[in-house]
């Protein structure tokens, strides 16, 4: 049995151009794992209320309990350093994660990957069903950043 793959998820103020990270979960190839929510920087004012009710996290929330940006990418950097750590949503997670180091004034020492990467097309047609049976399994009721990371986490070591 191969260790499995680090896993990070992003929830975020909305999709497009103006939206950022609000949220960043990931699950370490030990199962270790880690939630924080992200205060956003001053500029970054663009709220999808659409996108908020998927999270449940709302603004005051975020200015009120969220790290610094820097603290955060700091952070990342400490657990994630060297290693390629996956995601399910690349192409909206490899932006959020450079604003927020371009806004740290930091660099990712580590890189961002696909999950599709990991799999061959049979595998990758059964993913989503087996996810969301890891997430009945672990009795995940709310759509959070680092829940999501270990639901996924979960399925790709049952594919």
């Amino acid at each position: 049995m191969h260790p499995a793959p680090p896993i990070i998820d992003i929830e975020a103020s909305g999709f497009g151009a103006r939206s950022y990270p609000i949220e960043i979960g990931y699950v370490m190839g030990d199962g270790r794992a880690r939630c924080t929510l992200v205060r956003p920087a001053p500029h970054w004012t663009h709220w999808d209320d659409g996108a908020a009710k998927v999270h449940g996290i709302v603004r005051p929330t975020l200015l009120q309990h969220g790290r610094d940006i820097t603290e955060v990418a700091d952070l990342l950097n400490q657990d994630l350093a060297g290693q390629t750590v996956y995601c399910d949503g690349w192409a909206h997670d490899y932006p959020w994660l450079a604003l927020l180091f371009d806004e740290a004034g930091r660099a990712p020492r580590f890189r961002l990957e696909s999950v599709t990467t990991l799999l061959d097309e049979p595998r990758l047609a059964r993913l989503d069903a087996v996810r969301r049976a890891a997430v009945a399994e672990l009795g995940l009721a709310r759509h959070r950043a680092s829940n999501d990371a270990r639901a996924l986490q979960l399925a790709l070591s049952r594919i």
